[in-house]
């Protein structure tokens, strides 16, 4: 039985937006910076309170990473905020370049990503993010599931030493996650246990694997959902004690199949303990203009998607 309940349905980006003006009030060392889209990322308390420390870059989103790169040498911690689709495709080089191969200590905050901006379309919707990111050395990246946990992982992030990239969303989804979680990064939070299949989500999928494990307890299956907020590092050992005990892995992800969560779990498995697994992803295709829900319905990214998976998933188990 699913024990988490919904204490209010809110946008990821508006836990950011709150855990940034924290930071503002408790770390004088913080700082902001936009590339035009101070209200879309919720920066707007923070700018209002503390604007000797917020730089607005305008439309420049490589002048911004560059920006954000120096800042630290005098020590502080800058929170670099945009679209993902700008904070990761159009700045790839300054990322690479100033970011992770001279490891500062700057936080991208990405905004609008996957399939859930909805109306805004494909060039918008970026679902190859998280493998750009993860493939980048001394990257952190983090893809936390609800308002709460959105707030936990960017007060941890602004902690950690080194290069973050922190996704986060516009659609309201449901908070169901505690409002004074630890949030630990690079340990997957155990949701619900089970014996019949392991469930691995991340992001705005962890609750969908939530109502998915409750469709598949009606049929007395009995599913393991893990919450995999952090992509890498990886929590190797979380899924490979699972997999040992389920025998057969679901991974689902607002993200591309290729390059995502589930490329990295497979990689976990084939290595240490092949185990038979589906993946719920968006499988090669870019999205298109409509409401986020029909438009996760129509890729293949839903509720029975999981179900679906998890039931193909037990029939391959030997």
């Amino acid at each position: 039985m699913n024990k988490y309940v919904n204490s209010g349905s809110k946008d990821t980006r508006s836990g950011f937006g709150e855990a940034l003006y924290e930071l503002g009030q408790t770390n004088p060392n913080v700082v902001a910076l936009c590339a035009d889209l101070i209200g879309s990322l919720k920066m707007e308390k923070f700018v209002k309170d503390f604007p000797e420390r917020f730089i607005q870059t305008g439309i420049a989103e490589a002048n911004m990473i560059g920006v954000s790169a120096g800042l630290t040498i005098g020590g502080k911690i800058p929170f670099a905020g945009t679209f993902a689709s700008f904070a990761t495709g159009r700045v790839y080089d300054q990322i690479r370049q100033s970011l992770a191969y001279s490891n500062k200590n700057v936080k991208i905050a990405a905004s609008h990503a996957g399939l859930t901006l909805g109306e805004d379309g494909a060039t918008h919707q970026m679902l190859e993010d998280l493998g750009m990111m993860k493939m980048l050395p001394n990257m952190t990246v983090i893809n936390p599931c609800d308002f709460n946990q959105t707030k936990a992982a960017t007060l941890a992030s602004a902690k950690h030493v080194g290069p973050v990239y922190l996704r986060f969303g516009r659609p309201v989804v449901p908070n169901f996650t505690p409002a004074n979680q630890e949030f630990v990064i690079g340990k997957a939070v155990l949701l619900q246990e089970g014996k019949d299949v392991s469930i691995f989500a991340t992001g705005h999928l962890v609750w969908k694997a939530l109502e998915a494990a409750e469709i598949l307890e009606k049929s007395g299956i009995s599913a393991e959902v893990i919450n995999i907020h952090t992509i890498k590092p990886l929590d190797n050992e979380a899924i490979l004690r699972s997999a040992a005990k389920t025998r057969c892995v679901v991974s689902a992800e607002e993200h591309m199949m290729n390059g995502g969560l589930g490329d990295s779990i497979a990689q976990v498995l084939a290595r240490f303990n092949p185990t038979p697994m589906e993946m719920v992803a968006v499988n090669d295709t870019f999205g298109e203009s409509g409401k986020p829900e029909e438009l996760l319905t129509k890729y293949g990214v839903d509720t029975s998607n999981i179900v679906e998976a998890a039931l193909k998933v037990i029939s391959r188990k030997k």
